[in-house]
This record gives structure tokens, C-alpha cells and sequence, in this order.
């Protein structure tokens, strides 16, 4: 299912070569992105990959999209946002989908950070899971009382007994194992943090199977030869200029980790 057709940024850039975010997308200002059941926006650090999903998330308005800041120009974001456009798809019935799935989400390297540091550290264990309640819409009130209840207790023993049998790594696949539902958007952005070369793969092939035969859509942020090499996706390469596709076995990072191993291949043989 394709909940999210296209993507076009704002193609105006401001004169002054330091507004934030249009000095990020200069190089790809008025491009259009057009979405697969899995998109890749692919790009070494400082490309703008994390950025971009952020601006995809603020302007579908999803769960989990971080406010942009304006550093000292407080319309420059915004602008850029009002300046930006998107298409919905459509559905089995080629029926354009009026709104996304309820259950959208957007999810970041921090996010997941978040919840092994939750687990790790009891003493954020009470935080850690009202944040999580309040960030998925309960108001504080709520919260309050939730507090309190049999089911905020449970909780709170469960993830008391991870601590224990978790590492960092299968803390985050059991993340993504509770938070990636069939039918939904997902906007992931570097979901391989903290997982071990073969859990990527694992996770990658759990992402294909759910966009494939369960309906979800996602757009994922990633350098990760892994998970790109794993994935059956459209694949955005923000490093080149104009912006275009391409495979992952094209990818510099990719071509980097070939080059090492190559360089030390007689220790393998």
C-alpha cells in the first residue's frame, strides 16, 4: 500500500547562504520525491537525510515529528514547510486515501536510544513510560492517574525484568517488534542504531515482509550497507547532485566497506 505518493520541497531559497533548513536542501530545492512501499533516503553525514524526514514528518503531522528550529529567524522553517507539498495515494480500490493511517509514526535513532537508556536506568523507568504514554497522546491528567494503576505497575515490573535479560541490541528489536504494525506510515530515521550487522538484516527482512504482505509503507534514513543491501527499495542518493536514484551496491559508503574488506581479504582466506 502506498500511503504517501510524493513529496515536493519548497523550491524558494533565501538569499542569505545561512537560513536554516534552506541551506541544507540547496542543492535539491523544487525536487520531488516520488515513494515505493520502501524508500531509502541514503547520504553520509551532513547530507540532510534526518533533516528531510523530519520535514516529511512535520508536514504530514504524524506522531514523533520533532519542531524545527529557526535559529534566530523564527518563519524560516515554517516558510519552508508552507513551501513544501505532498500527494497521498491510493487505496486497493484506486481510491485516493483522504488521510493516513491512524498509527503513523515518526521514529528516530534517539527514540530507540530512549528506550534502552529507559530500561538500563531505573531510576527513568517512571518517566521514561509516562513520556511514552503522553508523546502517544494522553493528556497529563491522565497520565497522573495512570500512575497509579495495576497496568502502569505490570509495566513497570516487565521492563524491570528486561533490564536483566536484554542487551542493547534485542532492546531494540523487541522496539520495533512492539511499535511496527501492519497497515501503518512508518518514517524511520537510522534504525539500524545499536544493532549488530546480522540483527539489520534481521530487521530489514521484518520491514520487508510488513510492507509486502501487511500493508505499511516506509521511508527510512540510513547509511547502513546492511540494511540497504537487505531491503527491497527505492533508494534517494542526497550526496548527488541533482537529486536521483540509485542501487545500493552504488552507494560510496556501501563501496567504502567493499574497498576494507578487499584490502584484508587474505586474512579471510
Amino acid at each position: 500500500m502506498i500511503y504517501l505518493r510524493s513529496f515536493k520541497l519548497s523550491s524558494f531559497t533565501d538569499r542569505n547562504p545561512n537560513i536554516y533548513p534552506d541551506y541544507v536542501f540547496k542543492h535539491m530545492a523544487g525536487e520531488v520525491l516520488l515513494f515505493d512501499q520502501i524508500t531509502v533516503l541514503y547520504g553520509n553525514n551532513g547530507s540532510g537525510k534526518s533533516t528531510l524526514l523530519n520535514v516529511i514528518a512535520n508536514k504530514l503531522g504524524v506522531t514523533g515529528s520533532e519542531r524545527m528550529p529557526s535559529y534566530g529567524h523564527s518563519d524560516s522553517a515554517q516558510r519552508f514547510l508552507n513551501l513544501s507539498s505532498y500527494q497521498l495515494g491510493y487505496d486497493d480500490r484506486e481510491r485516493e486515501i483522504k488521510q493516513l493511517p491512524e498509527g503513523s509514526r515518526y521514529m528516530k535513532s534517539e527514540d530507540i536510544l530512549y528506550e534502552i537508556k529507559k530500561i538500563q536506568q531505573s531510576t527513568m523507568l517512571r518517566d521514561g513510560i509516562l513520556y511514552e504514554e503522553i508523546n502517544k497522546g494522553m493528556s497529563k491528567a491522565q497520565a497522573a492517574q495512570y500512575e497509579h494503576s495495576y497496568e502502569f505497575k505490570k509495566k513497570l515490573e516487565n521492563i524491570q525484568f528486561s533490564q536483566e535479560k536484554y542487551s542493547n541490541g534485542e532492546t531494540s528489536m523487541q522496539f520495533f517488534e512492539e511499535y511496527l504494525l501492519p497497515g501503518q506510515l512508518y518514517l524511520l530515521d537510522e534504525p539500524e542504531t545499536s544493532l549488530t550487522p546480522a540483527n539489520q538484516i534481521k530487521l530489514a527482512e521484518q520491514i520487508n515482509e510488513l510492507a509486502r504482505y501487511f500493508d505499511s509503507q516506509f521511508i527510512i534514513a540510513t547509511h547502513s550497507p546492511f540494511v540497504l543491501g537487505t531491503l527491497n527499495a527505492r533508494i534517494y542518493d542526497l550526496d548527488r547532485t541533482p537529486l536521483q536514484t540509485a542501487e545500493w551496491f552504488e552507494l560510496d559508503n556501501v563501496h567504502f566497506f567493499h574497498q576494507f574488506f578487499n584490502k584484508h581479504k587474505r586474512l579471510f582466506e
